[in-house]
């Protein structure tokens, strides 16, 4: 059946008619600010080539394990949708056939942010004003088709339309960065504090020791970095090396995603011992466990001299469905959370980098029950670390109440840094920015219906969280300043 597709002005503000009024006053401060995107996953191909995309599966499909995740937990294969597989092929689909099976199964996403995000894309961004359905497939296959045979929805059209002012990319530590050079060179990503389009330093796989591939991973990163990785002081040299390539391209951040935040140097014979297992391709899981607390000690103190802010994302059982990444690879939205500890975990890097005046620490967790017992405390005591906002799974309604609610009271909202989207799925960036802006707006609304904060105050608030706090938090203000700033020739002139 087939319904009108509205939005309604209000949606996810509160229901009580004060608390309302107040939230929607402090949503219509927000709206319109820029949409910084500090962390993401978009390809930087789709912006450094600007090709028009080929139709709407390619677009709001394939891209986004949000939607097909929820397909496939109704026994939708991944084959029928055109999802990749791991040795790259696909399965021959015919996209228009993928569109219907996700129409026909739109009543499955009622009540998720993924239906949110989805109806804002659709009414907001396409023009769309009727509700996927087995009945009205095929026609909206045709609206959005058409509308991305038009110019105005070419990557980079979109990019200014979103009003995007930062977008950072993830990008592997053995990444070449060609894209991101191509961007570089190009008039289009200048902006007045530097590139628009940036990339972020993730060496994950250069410290999973324990993966069959390593060793050909270790050798990548020293031909990338100049420096032939053959121990472990030329391992931190080469990474090092690499770290300053990103930051030449305009990152800012560095991305460190583990199972637990687990820290401590190794000493440090056993700490060589270790990595020479690791090259020889004997490393164990075990190995992995303790390497990996000794490199997050490792790049906390590379933070310190080169001031990439340091994300630490814990918490998920990457890759849980064995059978279905054999067949499709990674991120294909079998990773479940994990119970995290951080209280004693993050102890020995938080003692020795927690009030270093360099060093900032974002953290994140799919643990919820650590936002008030150990996240807060923690980031209301020591300078450095930050919370990052609510992630992945609670990248929701309730879920981003719940993070305002068990966080607030301890850490404030300076200590947080206000929202990030953290997606793959490039035409939903303004849409959750948007659901951020309006629940922020909902919590605030409470507070002031509660006397808590004046009227005018949440209105601040309400714009630190959706675009100050983003900047302050991964330095692009910092980065701005630098942009500003006189520079210094050898005769001593400023231009």
């Amino acid at each position: 059946m087939s319904f009108p597709l509205r939005l309604h002005p209000d949606r996810f503000l509160p229901p009580d008619p004060a608390e309302r009024a107040a939230a929607r006053a402090v949503y219509e401060e927000t709206a319109g600010l820029p949409i910084v995107s500090p962390h993401g996953h978009v390809d930087p191909a789709l912006l450094a080539e600007d090709l028009p995309f080929p139709e709407p599966t390619d677009l709001l499909i394939t891209p986004d394990h949000y939607v097909f995740r929820m397909l496939h937990s109704r026994g939708v294969d991944l084959n029928a949708l055109g999802i990749p597989r791991a040795d790259g092929t696909r399965a021959a689909t015919d996209p228009r056939a993928v569109w219907r099976t996700f129409c026909a199964h739109w009543h499955l996403f009622a009540g998720t942010p993924t239906r949110a995000w989805l109806e804002y894309v659709l009414h907001e961004l396409f023009g769309v004003r009727e509700t996927p359905s087995a009945e009205t497939a095929d026609r909206l296959y045709e609206h959005v088709a058409e509308r991305l045979a038009s110019p105005e929805y070419r990557p980079r059209a979109l990019f200014d339309r979103f009003g995007i002012e930062t977008l950072a990319t993830t990008d592997a530590a053995t990444d070449a960065l060609a894209h991101h050079a191509a961007l570089a060179d190009d008039a289009w990503n200048a902006g007045p504090a530097g590139p628009r389009v940036i990339p972020t330093f993730r060496p994950d796989a250069l410290v999973c020791v324990s993966r069959p591939d390593w060793p050909a991973l270790a050798a990548r990163l020293g031909d990338l970095a100049g420096v032939p990785v053959e121990g472990y002081a030329s391992f931190v040299a080469a990474l090092r090396r690499r770290r300053a390539d990103f930051r030449a391209l305009g990152a800012v951040a560095a991305d460190h995603g583990a199972a637990t935040p687990r820290t401590g140097w190794l000493p440090e014979a056993e700490r060589d011992a270790l990595f020479t297992r690791a090259l020889d391709g004997e490393a164990t899981e075990a190995d992995e466990a303790a390497f990996t607390a000794h490199m997050l000690m490792a790049f906390a103190e590379m933070s310190t001299e080169d001031g990439l802010v340091m994300q630490l994302h814990v918490g998920s059982c990457r890759n849980h469905d064995v059978p279905l990444f054999e067949r499709f690879g990674p991120d294909k939205g079998a990773d479940i959370p994990l119970a995290t500890e951080f209280t004693r975990s993050l102890r020995p890097l938080l003692s020795e980098f927690g009030s270093a005046p360099a060093f900032r620490m974002i953290a994140f967790t799919l643990d919820e029950s650590t936002y008030a017992r150990e996240l807060a405390p923690l980031a209301g005591h020591y300078p450095s670390l930050v919370l990052g906002p609510a992630w992945w799974f609670h990248d929701s309604v309730e879920g981003m109440l719940r993070y305002r609610e068990r966080t607030t009271e301890t850490a404030g909202f300076y200590n947080t840094a206000g929202f990030n989207d953290d997606t793959r799925a490039f035409c939903s960036i303004p849409a959750r920015h948007d659901l951020a802006r309006r629940v922020d707006a909902h919590y605030l609304g409470r507070l002031v219906a509660r006397h808590q904060l004046s009227l005018a105050e949440a209105r601040e608030v309400g714009c630190a969280l959706a675009y100050d706090l983003p900047r302050q938090a991964y330095r692009l203000d910092e980065r701005a300043t630098e942009a500003d700033a006189p520079v210094l020739h050898s005769d001593g002139v400023a231009s």
